[in-house]
């Protein structure tokens, strides 16, 4: 079965692998990021969130690769680095699927997008790791609650293999290749898991 699938931050390392394998696969892609793609949004802007799902019009089904946090050292976080995080990669995906369900299928996935510093801290990842503990909660949490059969689920990956730049912060953590997250997607969007933490 073939279905639309919105791709947020499709310009990014994950939502560019992710895009390629669904349209590969047969599905049409709808590729949607802040400077490029089918549509431009950002996360942080319900705006632009509730502008986007408007001009789209009905989908199958929400893939989030976006979400920013500040990595800092205990001590110099501040209240605006905390509030940044939060409102990009807390507060955007929650306002994704709370802006997207109207105009989602019967039926219907979302996939978020948390990280291994949930379970894994690192030195400066305080924030990280606060915020995708929120953001698993909360997917744990709503997956009770969604209307008409729509699924919700997590995809927590370690450090990408392409993401050379940031491996010298990851010590000891075995990379990931982007197309094995992209698999964790795929069984987030097309199976039929529901409330569950997919890591990769």
């Amino acid at each position: 079965m073939k279905h639309t699938i919105v791709v947020i931050g499709a310009s990014g390392t994950i939502g560019a692998h992710l895009s390629m394998r669904l349209e590969q696969t047969g599905h049409k892609v709808i590729r949607v990021s802040r400077s490029s793609g089918d549509y431009r949004a950002d996360i942080t802007d319900r705006a632009s969130l509730e502008l986007l799902f408007k001009n789209i019009g009905t989908f199958d089904a929400v893939a989030n690769a976006a979400g920013d946090v500040i990595a800092l050292p205990l001590e110099q976080i501040t209240d605006e680095s905390i509030n940044f995080s939060i409102a990009n990669k807390m507060m955007g995906q929650v306002n994704l699927v709370r802006t997207a369900l109207p105009y989602i299928a019967n039926r219907g996935a979302f996939a978020l997008i948390s990280g291994v510093l949930t379970d894994e801290p690192i030195l400066g990842g305080v924030i990280g790791t606060m915020i995708n503990g929120a953001v698993e909660g909360f997917v744990k949490s709503a997956a009770h609650e969604m209307p008409r059969g729509i699924r919700i689920n997590c995809i927590s990956p370690t450090v990408l293999t392409e993401s050379e730049t940031y491996h010298d912060f990851f010590p000891g953590f075995i990379p990931v290749e982007a197309s094995k997250v992209v698999t964790a997607y795929e069984r987030a969007l097309l199976g039929i898991v529901n409330g569950r933490i997919i890591k990769v």
